[in-house]
Formats: C-alpha cells, sequence, structure tokens
C-alpha cells in the first residue's frame, strides 16, 4: 500500500499485521481519486474510519489542507500515527480517538465544517447508514461538499439516502464506492 501521487508520491504506508483492518486497494484509491482530484487542492477532509490514514493521506498528498481522522481503535490511530509521521504531514492532520457518530457530534461542537468526508467502516455493519444520518443531523458537511462511502455489492446506500440526493455509484471487484453530492 502506497501513496499514489502528489507530494509523498511513492510512500509506502506501514500496514496492520492482522486482518482487523481493511485498507482501500491501491486499484480502488486510484480510481477514486481520478474522480474527486479536482475537489482536493485547499480541501478540509475528514476520514471517518482511519484504519491505516490510507484514503486522508493520499487527499493530503494531492492538496487537502488538512485531515481529520476518526477511529475507535487505539492501534489503527497508532498505524495512522506512524504513516502521518512518515508523510511528514502531522502539521496538517489531526487524529482523535471516537467512533465516528460520536466524532461528529465533537466537531459539530467545534463548528468544523469538510468540503470531503470518507467513510470506509467495516463491510455489512450499517455503519455508512449511521454516518449518514448523523451528517443529516449535524452541520459538518458543507452544502456542496462530497460523502464518499465505501462498501460491499450488498450495501446499497440508495436505500437510506433521501430521495432526490445526487449518488454515484462505482464498482469495483468486491468494493463500490458511493459518492455523494451533499445539499443540506
Amino acid at each position: 500500500m502506497r501513496i499514489i501521487t502528489g507530494k509523498a508520491r511513492g510512500l509506502k504506508l506501514v500496514t496492520p499485521k492482522n486482518y482487523l483492518v481493511r485498507p482501500t486497494s491501491d486499484r480502488v484509491k486510484e480510481a477514486l481519486f481520478s474522480i474527486i482530484q479536482s475537489r482536493l487542492p485547499g480541501a478540509v477532509v475528514l476520514d471517518a474510519f482511519a484504519g491505516t490514514g490510507n484514503l486522508g493521506l493520499e487527499a493530503w498528498s494531492r492538496g487537502a489542507a488538512s485531515v481529520v481522522y476518526f477511529d475507535k481503535s487505539r492501534e489503527s490511530l497508532k498505524l495512522v500515527k506512524a504513516n502521518v509521521e512518515k508523510a511528514r504531514a502531522q502539521e496538517a492532520v489531526r487524529l482523535i480517538h471516537t467512533d465516528a457518530v460520536n466524532g461528529l457530534a465533537i466537531l459539530e461542537q467545534e463548528h468544523q465544517q469538510f468540503d470531503l468526508i470518507f467513510s470506509d467502516p467495516p463491510y455489512n455493519k450499517g455503519l455508512n447508514e449511521l454516518v449518514y444520518k448523523a451528517l443529516l443531523k449535524r452541520p459538518v458537511l458543507k452544502p456542496g461538499g462530497l460523502l464518499v462511502l465505501e462498501h460491499s455489492l450488498e450495501e446499497d446506500p440508495a436505500q437510506y439516502v433521501e430521495e432526490g440526493t445526487e449518488i454515484r455509484t462505482e464498482k469495483y471487484g468486491d468494493t463500490k464506492i458511493s459518492l455523494i453530492r451533499w445539499k443540506s
């Protein structure tokens, strides 16, 4: 697993020694970032399920101004911290030890807003739906911002996304990426 392009291009990231974390593959990440590249320069990014820090660091490497990470696993946050240090991105990164829903409440209290939010939780546990519904209540994603959901083929965000919401879904092997343009 590596940073594909930008200021940290080619940097090999520290990966987990176990299978509790499922990092986004380079193939899926490359396809995703080719779609969202124009949104990255100067963007404020949230990675709601940090894992290894892969997605947020790729965004930072490609021009995002800052990245906030949530993870409830101390082991995952240690991995993210190691990768952030390896990329020399400490000035642009904030780590918060919490789950995604509680993290959104923290950010709302701090009046923080984001241009781009990644939600790549463990598959088939309903966590993307929880994040989406929490975002409806908390003005953390800017109007016109992008919510990126990574999920299994079985999960279908169209089942819970509000009618009339702009959603684009792409399939890559056994992974789907759904991009939701935020309107509220």
